[in-house]
């Protein structure tokens, strides 16, 4: 099974701040960390971390070579990872002493996807393939009728939640994977169980995963309900954990676990990534997991 993840590649500078600083505030950080994120690349060192064949699909700018040299240290293949003039994707981070963080994205590259590029990167997939994807670049509706088109699954990481996220053929997903706040915004109400009630009546044939932080995550599908609740841990580093979730998810359900263990070693696996700071580099390998599991 190999798993391609057409997704973001960013330069996360993260800021270790009192607090989220307020309109007209100016604040002094008290340390800043440059390092690789954008939730596609994320995502794929999750998969890889995991065990899984992943392929990463992306561009950059000249000065994100080493976004491409860290997937490759991680198992990821690259040979799609394309570079382009103009600036790589960035990201500005508060991470506040309780690991709570607030995030600013630049789309840069990740904006020049074009639909040349994701019909050239899909031809080397098909059938018996999955395709992963977030809502960080452009051409995303593209990349989802073409990966359909040509017999792959599809799961969705669907952030950030905005209008171009709601225009998305979200019907054609096989999993659709949701925080509150994206779960919210594409079913119209806060309350958990309505967000996943909504959400598979609309999308009968999907598998939705809603994260819900201190309160673990759910999954649903048709009338079936799945709830797994959080792992009380020392909070260092909220910034990966969703990433962390979804590579994990993903490879239980790959393999064809149950929707309650793909929730359970996803709930392990994230645990273990908000208790160590930074986004990729806070995914831990599958073997950790397992132990703590």
């Amino acid at each position: 099974m190999r798993i391609l993840n057409f997704g973001s590649l960013n330069i996360d500078y993260v800021y270790q701040v009192d607090h989220f600083v307020q309109p007209g505030e100016t604040m002094s950080a008290q340390s800043l960390r440059i390092q690789c994120g954008g939730k596609g690349l994320n995502q794929s060192v999750a998969l890889a971390r995991a065990g899984v064949e992943t392929w990463h699909a992306g561009l950059i700018g000249p000065e994100g070579r080493f976004l491409k040299e860290t997937l490759d240290q991680a198992g990821v293949h690259t040979r799609f990872v394309e570079e382009r003039e103009g600036s790589t994707g960035h990201a500005i981070i508060q991470v506040t002493p309780d690991g709570q963080n607030s995030i600013l994205l630049h789309d840069g590259a990740n904006g020049r996807v074009t639909p040349d590029f994701v019909a050239a990167v899909l031809a080397h997939f098909g059938p018996g393939d999955a395709l992963l994807l977030q809502n960080e670049t452009s051409a995303t509706a593209d990349i989802i009728q073409e990966a359909v088109r040509r017999g792959l699954r599809v799961a969705m990481n669907a952030a950030p939640a905005d209008e171009k996220l709601a225009g998305l053929p979200l019907e054609y997903l096989t999993w659709l994977l949701v925080n509150e706040v994206e779960g919210a915004f594409l079913a119209g109400t806060e309350d958990p169980a309505a967000i996943l009630d909504t959400l598979t009546a609309r999308y009968p044939e999907t598998t939705v995963v809603l994260t819900l932080g201190s309160q673990g995550s759910a999954a649903a599908r048709g009338g079936q309900r799945v709830r797994v609740p959080a792992r009380q841990v020392s909070v260092v580093d909220t910034t990966g954990a969703g990433d962390t979730f979804t590579g994990y998810f993903l490879r239980r359900a790959l393999e064809g676990g149950s929707l309650e263990d793909a929730l359970a070693l996803a709930t392990a696996a994230s645990a273990l990534a908000v208790s160590r700071p930074g986004a990729a580099a806070s995914v831990p390998d599958y073997e950790e997991v397992l132990s703590t599991c």
